[in-house]
């Protein structure tokens, strides 16, 4: 009960590097949804994946990012989110010279349900 009540903030929630140079918070940690914050370094990416069953929604807190789907890029800044569906393949960013700082939600969670694209 007592998680409840204490607000989820990158102090208090677990942290993990991915890519060797980002940073991802678990800010809530669920079956059902997950949603981690996330800071990406000017240059740095993720690779290309799709989810199978994973809704997810990116949202960002400061800076501006991209997101490849096959064909197209879309920038987005602070205060835009972009949707992925399950299915769609894509690929988060930063061509931008400062950090990016977003949450990403994600509807089941996307753990174990990633499918790399070459």
């Amino acid at each position: 009960m007592t998680d409840l009540l204490e607000p989820a903030s990158t102090v208090n929630s677990e942290h993990y590097v991915w890519g060797d140079v980002c940073d991802g918070w678990h800010l809530l940690r669920h079956s059902e949804m997950s949603v981690v914050q996330e800071r990406v370094p000017p240059g740095a990416s993720e690779v290309k994946h799709f989810h199978a069953r994973a809704r997810q929604f990116f949202y960002v807190l400061s800076g501006t990012a991209s997101m490849e789907f096959d064909g197209c890029s879309v920038s987005f800044s602070a205060g835009q989110g972009i949707h992925v569906p399950p299915g769609v393949a894509h690929r988060f960013y930063n061509a931008s010279p400062v950090d990016v700082i977003f949450l990403v939600i994600s509807v089941p969670i996307a753990a174990g349900d990633r499918t790399l694209v070459s």
